[in-house]
C-alpha cells in the first residue's frame, strides 16, 4: 500500500495541530452557560454573536470567554446611616443573572468579575442613596415595605441598563442599636394604645349618637300619636271596646252614655 509522502506530511501536521491546539480549538458549553470569542487578529470581540450550549470549534488563536447566566446570588451585610445620619446595619440578598443576548457588551465593560465590579457596587449604593431619604424608625418599621420597594426598584434599573436581569432583591433583617430599638418599639407600642383608646372612644360616641337618634325618633312618634287622639275619638274608641264587651255572655245590660265622659256602662255582669 502507496502512501503519499505530501499526504503523509499534512496529516502528521494536522495530528500535531490538534495535539497542540485541542484545549483551545474545541469549546463544550454546557447548560446554562453561553460564550462570546474574542479575535484578536481580526474584528475583535465579537459582541452580537453569542453561542449558545453545546459542541463549538474555533480557530486556536482565539479566545473563547464562557459565562454561567444561570441565577445566581449575593449576600451582602452592609453599615448605611439613616435621614438624620444615624448608622443602622442590614442584610441583603440579590439574585440575578446576566441576560443571554448580552454577555458581549458585559464583557466589554466589566468583564468575567462583573459581580465584584458591578452587582455589589450599584446594591450598595441603591441601599444606601435610599435609606438616606428615610429616618430611621420608617427604615425599621412605618415605611419599610416602601423602602424595600424603592430599594428593587432603583437596583433594578441600574442593573438592567448594564446587561443583568434582576431577579429579586431581599432585604433579610434591619439592625439598629439596641437603645435606639427599644426606644421606637416604646413609641410604635403608645401610639398603637393611643389608637386604640381614640377606637374605643369613637366607638362609643357612635353608639350615643344611635341612642339619642332612636330616643328622638321615638319622642317624635308619641307626640304625633298624642296629636292625633282627640276626645272625640277616645270616645268614639271606649265605645267600640265597649259594644266588643257586651257581646260577652256574662254582659246583661249595657246603659249607653251614663259612664264617665259619657262613655257605656254594663251592668248585671257576673
Amino acid at each position: 500500500m502507496n502512501i503519499n509522502k505530501p499526504s503523509l506530511i499534512i496529516g502528521a501536521v494536522v495530528v500535531f495541530v490538534i495535539l497542540l491546539f485541542g484545549n483551545s480549538m474545541f469549546v463544550t458549553l454546557q447548560p446554562g452557560e453561553r460564550g462570546v470569542l474574542f479575535r484578536p487578529f481580526t474584528s475583535g470581540l465579537d459582541k452580537e454573536n453569542i453561542y449558545s450550549p453545546g459542541f463549538h470549534i474555533i480557530a486556536p488563536w482565539n479566545d473563547m470567554h464562557v459565562y454561567d447566566v444561570k441565577e445566581q446570588q449575593s449576600e451582602e451585610k452592609m453599615d448605611v446611616l439613616d435621614k438624620n445620619g444615624l448608622s443602622l446595619n442590614v442584610d441583603i440578598t440579590v439574585r440575578f443573572n446576566p441576560q443571554y443576548n448580552r454577555i458581549g457588551y458585559l464583557h466589554e465593560i466589566f468583564g468575567k468579575n462583573y459581580i465584584s465590579r458591578l452587582i455589589i457596587p450599584e446594591v450598595r449604593s441603591s441601599v444606601r442613596q435610599v435609606a438616606g431619604r428615610y429616618t430611621m424608625e420608617e427604615i425599621y418599621s412605618t415605611k419599610r415595605a416602601e423602602v424595600e420597594g424603592a430599594i428593587i426598584s432603583e437596583t433594578q434599573e441600574i442593573l438592567k441598563a448594564n446587561n443583568i436581569d434582576m431577579q429579586a432583591l431581599l432585604i433579610r433583617s434591619i439592625n439598629l442599636p439596641e437603645k435606639i430599638k427599644q426606644a421606637i418599639e416604646l413609641k410604635l407600642e403608645e401610639e398603637q394604645k393611643f389608637l386604640t383608646y381614640q377606637y374605643t372612644l369613637e366607638k362609643a360616641k357612635k353608639e350615643a349618637e344611635k341612642r339619642r337618634i332612636e330616643a328622638e325618633g321615638l319622642a317624635r312618634y308619641n307626640q304625633i300619636i298624642n296629636a292625633s287622639l282627640t276626645d272625640r275619638i277616645l270616645k268614639q274608641r271606649g265605645i267600640e271596646a265597649t259594644m266588643e264587651l257586651s257581646k260577652s255572655p256574662n254582659a246583661k245590660v249595657v246603659v249607653v252614655g251614663s259612664g264617665k265622659d259619657g262613655l257605656p256602662l254594663i251592668l248585671g255582669g257576673n
